[in-house]
């Protein structure tokens, strides 16, 4: 017989955004505007790189950001114009089969929250096109915090913002590092590594759905 404690029954579910409810791939913009594939590897790799995005997630300016990338790199300024203006088109859906969970919990009256690394003006401009964000009863938008995932700081303002404690609540990530640190400040969790349908047999597991 297992000695390990049983966990409290969760009373809040907790979303990622991207790569958990929407799909997400700068490839999905930028293939649009540079049709040599070499050079779009290039640009992928040295002028619009995920860790110089990450740095609006983390609170920087956009237009600051914007104007010294274009600087550094003249050529490609369109580009990285492209990057704050059409930010969108990075998004090409749904995740399979998560909104529909999102649905179900609703329906079920579990109460819903997120937890996003975004950029304050790129979310501004992406919230309103997703309908679904309805179902949830706060979003935690680290630009607009300053503070990222995995950061513990970012969990714990969470935590006070949906009036839950940690243990009672279920945070899903695709990024196994901000799974890690939500565990290590208490929260319930799940990796989301296999996709919509290993998400749902967990949360059948707990009886969400």
């Amino acid at each position: 017989m297992s000695d390990a404690p049983v966990p409290a029954p969760v009373q809040a579910v907790v979303f990622d955004v991207g790569r958990v409810l929407v799909q997400w791939d700068m490839r999905a913009l930028f293939s649009k505007l540079v049709d040599d594939p070499k050079e779009l590897d290039w640009v992928m790799a040295n002028v619009i790189t995920e860790q110089w995005h990450f740095e609006h997630d983390r609170g920087r300016d956009i237009d600051e950001m914007v104007a010294e990338r274009s600087a550094e790199f003249p050529d490609h300024a369109h580009l990285v114009r492209a990057w704050a203006e059409r930010f969108n088109e990075t998004v090409p859906g749904p995740v399979p089969g998560s909104f529909e969970l999102v649905e179900q919990l609703s329906t079920r009256g579990v109460p819903l929250y997120a937890i996003t690394n975004f950029g304050d003006a790129l979310w501004a401009r992406f919230r309103p096109t997703q309908p679904v964000f309805e179902h949830f009863r706060d979003v935690v938008v680290s630009g607009e915090e300053k503070l990222a995932k995995p950061d513990p700081a970012l969990f714990a303002l969470a935590a006070r913002r949906f009036g839950f404690e940690p243990a009672v609540m279920l945070f899903i990530d695709d990024n196994a590092a901000n799974v890690e640190s939500a565990a290590r400040c208490g929260w319930q969790v799940h990796h989301f590594d296999g996709g919509a349908d290993k998400l749902r047999a967990d949360l059948m597991a707990r009886g969400l759905v």
